[in-house]
């Protein structure tokens, strides 16, 4: 059996689980989110707990059942945690030059491209972007869905990936990037 998919999840006070249909739907004060659920995994919610099990009499191979059992058992767990708390991801933009802005869920970047890009992102993720003097600009994404942040991050990423010799791009805030020496360094 799967380590992670035998942990049970305790749902908090103001968060609703329920199940139609091999659908998940969770219900808390920051939105609601929906998941399928493979009908190899049993869901059982009891005494303000979700517990998983694996249903011994279909027609899936047992180490199939077992990676099902620990994913939506995360997955779910994600869903409680993204109702009731919410996901919060910085982005520090490193760079001359380069500078964020947003009006609503447009944001508009200037990364050192001959023109600006613009990216529209869905209603259920709320921006904020910051520019202080001699300060690097941030980029603050907040949502519910866990798997919906961590796309949008990936993509804005995307636009100026880290590099190793300047340090210079779109980073997590707090991320450290190993610097590599160049050329000249290694002539010597």
């Amino acid at each position: 059996m799967s380590r992670i998919g035998k942990l049970p999840i305790s749902v908090p006070a103001g968060v609703q689980i329920s199940q139609k249909d091999g659908i998940v739907t969770v219900k808390g004060p920051k939105g609601e989110l929906s998941q399928k659920v493979d009908s190899s995994i049993i869901m059982n919610v009891e005494d303000g707990q979700v517990v998983f099990e694996i249903d011994e009499n279909s027609p899936v191979n047992y180490k199939q059942k077992q990676a099902f059992h620990g994913l939506y058992r995360s997955l779910v767990n994600n869903m409680v945690v993204g109702v009731s708390e919410g996901y919060k991801k910085v982005l520090e933009l490193v760079g001359v030059g380069y500078r964020v802005s947003n009006k609503g869920n447009l944001i508009e970047f200037s990364l050192g491209y001959t023109h600006p890009i613009f990216i529209e992102l869905p209603a259920e993720v709320k921006v904020e972007s910051k520019s202080e003097r001699n300060q690097n600009p941030v980029l603050i994404l907040e949502s519910c869905d866990k798997q919906l942040l961590g796309l949008i991050c990936a993509k804005i990423r995307s636009f100026r990936k880290p590099e190793p010799y300047k340090g210079k791009g779109i980073l997590f805030q707090g991320e450290v990037i190993r610097r590599k020496s160049g050329k000249s360094a290694s002539a010597k």
